[in-house]
């Protein structure tokens, strides 16, 4: 197979009136694609769209957009298996307000492994609000907790039970 990194690649390419599709086939079934928007916001554009190894770089190409969506991402709100934005939704997602995922980083962190600001929901999670098997925070309810006000298996502090009883009610009830 010759080494296409030395030839002039033959993409597939698509206009449509939203953006432009770029694809191609590797003669061994491998598939690239990628899409981009033709609407910008601040340069970026609205939606970018990766999928594949580039067949000009023979590397991924990371979606970079208001929305992104790739192996990995980064944008407004970035979907792939490494996310990184302002939401991040992915197996590694870190993102300013949200990220949620297998280990999610943010001011609201939910995941596996979740490191949150102001609120971690996770099997392992850290932040001023911490829900979680263990957990770390100023106020933790989980099954091994660490913290200023606590409930978990050894101790339940009042504040701490006061507190995520109101927070249950306001989030089923809205008192």
């Amino acid at each position: 197979m010759p080494n296409l990194l030395l030839e002039k690649i033959e993409y597939r390419t698509e206009k449509t009136r939203r953006g432009v599709w770029r694809r191609y086939l590797y003669p061994n079934g491998q598939y690239f694609a990628e899409y981009r928007s033709n609407r910008t916001w601040f340069g970026l554009p609205l939606l970018h769209y990766t999928r594949g190894i580039c067949p000009e770089t023979g590397r991924r190409i990371m979606a970079r957009g208001i929305v992104a969506v790739g192996r990995s991402a980064c944008g407004g709100l970035a979907v792939g298996q490494a996310a990184f934005g302002l939401i991040a939704v992915g197996q590694l997602a870190l993102g300013g307000l949200l990220g949620l995922g297998q280990a999610g980083s943010g001011l609201i962190a939910v995941g596996q492994l979740a490191i949150g600001a102001v609120f971690a929901l996770g099997q392992i999670s850290g932040g001023f609000i911490a829900i979680g098997q263990l957990a770390l925070g100023y106020y933790v309810l989980a099954q091994f907790g660490i913290g200023e006000f606590v409930w978990s298996q050894e101790t339940a502090a009042p504040e701490a039970v006061d507190y995520f009883m109101h927070l249950w009610r306001w989030l089923t009830v809205g008192e």
